[in-house]
C-alpha cells in the first residue's frame, strides 16, 4: 500500500519540519551512497556501509547491556563499529538512516502525504517533538520484544507511524488515495480510519507472527505498532490538553459552532507554535 493523496491538498503554512525531516534523510541516504554505491539503491551495500549502519543505527543489545559494541568479526579480522555517541542518542540518529532506496521512498512518501496535516495541526515546533519522541517510543516498543537483538535498527517507520496514529485521531474521516499492488495494481480511495485501521492490524498480525523469528524477519514490526498507539496517546493528550472536542460528522455538523467539520480540521493547528 503507497498513500500518495489526502484530501487536505493545501496549506495553512508551509510545512517545512516535514520539508525539513525529509531533506535530512534523503542527504544521509546520499552519504550512504558514497559507501556502498549503486549496491545502497538495492539494499546490498558494503562493508563500508553495514560499518556504517553499526555505528550510527540503533542496536538493542548495547542498551540491554549498558555497552557498547566495539568490533565487528570479518573473515579473520575484526573491524572497528565504536559507536561515536552513546547509545541513547542513536535512538535519533537511526531514525533517517534506511536501508534501501525503496525502504527510504516509502517511509518518505507516507511522511509526506500525513506529515503535513499534523504539522499544521500542532504547529512546526510541537509537530517536530512529537515526531522524535514517537521515534524513540517505537524503537524502545521493539527493544523491549528483543532486547538482545545484535541487528542495527534503522529507518524512520517509527517516528512516521506516530504520525498516522495522529492523522486517525485528527482526521478520521479524510479521504485517502492509496496505489495498492496485490496480484493486480490499482488505486483505492477510502477514509483515514479504514486505511490507517487496516494498515495498524496488519501491523500488529505481522509482529505477532514474528515472535521467536527474529534472525529471519527484517522488519521491526512492533516499532510500527508502538510508534502508532504513542501518536494516537499523544494526539488525544493534545486534545485535552487544548480542550479540543473530537469531531463528529453527523449530519455534516459539529459541536464547533455547527460548521461543517472539514473546514475546522482545515484551519485547525493555524498560528500554532
Amino acid at each position: 500500500m503507497f498513500p500518495f493523496s489526502d484530501a487536505n491538498t493545501h496549506y495553512q503554512t508551509l510545512p517545512y519540519v516535514t520539508m525539513g525531516l525529509i531533506s535530512l534523510s534523503v542527504l544521509v541516504f546520499l552519504y550512504e551512497m558514497t559507501l556502498g554505491g549503486g549496491g545502497t539503491l538495492t539494499g546490498s551495500g558494503s562493508l563500508d556501509l553495514d560499518i556504517f549502519f553499526f555505528k550510527w543505527g540503533f542496536i538493542a543489545k548495547e542498551l540491554t547491556a549498558e555497552q557498547p559494541f566495539l568490533n565487528l568479526a570479518v573473515g579473520s579480522r575484526l573491524v572497528s563499529i565504536e559507536t561515536p555517541v552513546p547509545t541513547v542518542l542513536t535512538i535519533f540518529s537511526s531514525m533517517f538512516i534506511h536501508g534501501g532506496f525503496m525502504h527510504l521512498a516509502g517511509n518518505m512518501m507516507f511522511l509526506w502525504v500525513f506529515g503535513d496535516n499534523i504539522e499544521g495541526r500542532l504547529g512546526h515546533v510541537k509537530y517536530l517533538v512529537f515526531y522524535l519522541v514517537s521515534g524513540v517510543v517505537a524503537t524502545l516498543s521493539q527493544w523491549l520484544i528483543d532486547m538482545n537483538s545484535q541487528a542495527p535498527l534503522i529507518g524512520a517507520s517509527g517516528a512516521v507511524s506516530g504520525v498516522l496514529g495522529a492523522y486517525l485521531v485528527f482526521y478520521p474521516h479524510n479521504k485517502i488515495k492509496a496505489l495498492i499492488i496485490f496480484y493486480l495494481i490499482t488505486v483505492v480511495e477510502m477514509r483515514a480510519m479504514w486505511l490507517l485501521g487496516a494498515w495498524f492490524i496488519w501491523q500488529l498480525l505481522q509482529g505477532s507472527m514474528s515472535f521467536g523469528l527474529a534472525n529471519s524477519v527484517s522488519v521491526a514490526f512492533f516499532a510500527h505498532v508502538g510508534g502508532f498507539i504513542a501518536g494516537m496517546g499523544l494526539a488525544v493528550a493534545y486534545q485535552l490538553v487544548t480542550g479540543e472536542t473530537v469531531i463528529s460528522r453527523t449530519n455534516g455538523l459539529s459541536r464547533n459552532g455547527g460548521k461543517n467539520p472539514w473546514d475546522y480540521w482545515y484551519r485547525a493547528g493555524r498560528d500554532r507554535d
